[in-house]
């Protein structure tokens, strides 16, 4: 069971390393840590994520906890459904973009406050593992429908401000993106693609991290006639976008536009991952903001964003955050701004973009490294005369190019992202810097 507790979720292979057993312990432990007495808790389209709710839900409530089942949703909708009903705690059911055989547990305290690795679920596997759970007092919780979807499409909709009719195709990869862009229904016209709901993923993987999945979006919009394709990935709390002829928009770039839709109507705080390209920064001052770099991970960035009030925060994994929200993601809101920012210009998607694109990046690189901690010491070492910051990882700023280099939480890999302002200079320091990390 160990190997389920991850840095940011629980997560693991359904009927092995997950079972039902597993989520009714989950469900104990949590409301031991938790001191819980109301829990809201949805699930995606998984064809195990209903036995699974079930189970978590003779945990939660064998500990007394009162559970607010939301039925089927998107993360975003849990998030917000924690926030609105001022329950002590959430849990949504999901395996994100996993392939259909996985599943998991996604933990918020109250206001869809995220429970980290570092903040509980360590904690939880502890009790769990050790059957070290509060004894029971009192009579057991009960379990009650609530179907927040209304609520959360009014939510969405406020931030709408379009001048003109938007046409959007969507890729929801017969998953939760379907419930998410109800916010949307009629606001914006809207061609879906798997617009069917199907837990096994019969038409391909639902992330747009991957550019493999976002080939019939982008043959569909080479059909003419679309503002911007979205696609979503399985719980729909990342979205990737394509402009109008098709081309992939890297999602940092995705953040610096949609900061600039935000500032238009308020200024404030933009949290921006440091990953990164130096235009987003550039663009959230340009636009009156106050750019804030970041560490990747959503426990971190939804915490930093309460610290100083952040209006928005954009990562480069698809994940945009709004303080409506809860400070948590929503997708939904994502799509809006953009179609907010085009139906105020005559210019296309790919108009917009092409300022924003004004360096040379080498998109993440993934290096299997057997130690991360010398490789860090030996580049801090031949890098010594950048600018050293220790955020995240090691990242290392010159005036004509940056890296940052990070651990992976999971596997014994490293991953690299560069950014130039030439692509000689960006090919030449990432053959210096395969060359050092492939000693």
């Amino acid at each position: 069971m160990a190997e389920i507790f991850k840095a940011y979720d629980i997560r693991g292979l359904y009927g092995t390393d997950l079972t039902e057993q597993t989520a009714a312990d989950i469900g104990r432990g949590f409301v031991t840590f938790t001191r819980c007495r109301t829990v809201v808790v949805g699930y995606d389209i998984r064809s195990h994520s209903k036995p699974l709710f079930e189970a978590l839900a003779k945990g939660l409530t064998e500990m007394g906890a009162d559970v607010v089942a939301l039925g089927l949703c998107s993360t975003p909708i849990s998030y917000f459904a924690n926030g609105l009903l001022q329950t002590d705690a959430g849990i949504m059911i999901t395996a994100s973009h996993n392939p259909p055989e996985w599943n998991g547990f996604k933990l918020c305290r109250e206001n869809a406050i995220p429970i980290s690795g570092a903040t509980g679920i360590q904690d939880i596997k502890a009790i769990c593992e050790n059957k070290a759970f509060e004894p029971v007092a009192g009579q057991p919780g009960t379990v009650s429908e609530r179907d927040v979807t209304a609520e959360y499409v009014a939510h969405v909709r406020k931030l709408a401000d379009l001048k003109r009719p938007i046409r959007i195709a969507a890729d929801f990869a017969n998953a939760m993106g379907i419930f998410e862009m109800k916010a949307l229904d009629g606001l914006v016209e809207i061609d879906p693609l798997f617009d069917e709901l199907d837990g096994s993923c019969p038409n391909h993987e639902a992330n747009p991290l991957k550019a493999e999945t976002l080939e019939t979006l982008q043959a569909r919009m080479r059909e003419g006639g679309y503002d911007f394709g979205a696609a979503f990935d399985g719980d729909s709390d990342r979205v990737g976008f394509v402009d109008e002829a098709g081309e992939i928009i890297p999602m940092d770039i995705m953040t610096a536009l949609i900061a600039r839709s935000i500032l238009e109507h308020r200024k404030g705080t933009i949290l921006y991952d440091l990953r990164s390209s130096w235009s987003v920064k550039e663009v959230i001052e340009e636009n009156g903001g106050t750019p804030v770099m970041c560490r990747v991970g959503h426990a971190f960035i939804k915490q930093q964003m309460r610290d100083c009030d952040a209006l928005y925060a954009g990562e480069l994994s698809g994940h945009y955050y709004f303080q409506q929200n809860y400070f948590t993601e929503s997708a939904a809101m994502a799509v809006l701004s953009v179609a907010n920012l085009l139906s105020h210009s005559d210019a296309a998607l790919s108009e917009l973009i092409r300022p924003l694109q004004r360096y040379c990046a080498t998109g993440e690189i993934n290096l299997e490294v057997a130690a991360a901690e010398p490789l860090f010491a030996k580049l801090r070492e031949k890098y010594a005369d950048g600018n050293i910051i220790e955020l995240d990882g090691l990242s290392i700023e010159y005036e004509d190019w940056w890296f940052n280099l990070r651990a992976s939480n999971t596997e014994p890999l490293v991953r690299l992202n560069l950014e130039a302002k030439t692509p000689d200079t960006r090919e030449q320091r990432k053959r210096e810097l395969l060359a050092l990390i492939g000693e």
